[in-house]
């Protein structure tokens, strides 16, 4: 099992997310903050086996991160 993100990945993460927003990305910027996100989601929603919900949001975000970076799931 994933090792549950702690506050400061998710942290740094919408710090990276802010700075993103507050100018015009790079294609590859964004491609790598979503799967940075993808991830996060992905061990929280390991962290909690039995919520159906942090499963279905999780699988979103890799999905998106997978279109975003080429990758068709």
């Amino acid at each position: 099992m994933s090792e549950r993100p702690s506050a400061a990945e998710i942290g740094a993460f919408l710090g990276e997310l802010r700075a993103l927003r507050e100018r015009d990305p790079l294609a590859s910027e964004f491609a790598e903050l979503m799967d940075t996100k993808a991830d996060l989601l992905e061990r929280i929603a390991d962290a909690h086996p039995g919520d159906a919900e942090f499963a279905d949001v999780a699988e979103h975000a890799r999905r998106q991160a997978d279109r975003v970076n080429g990758r068709i799931r």
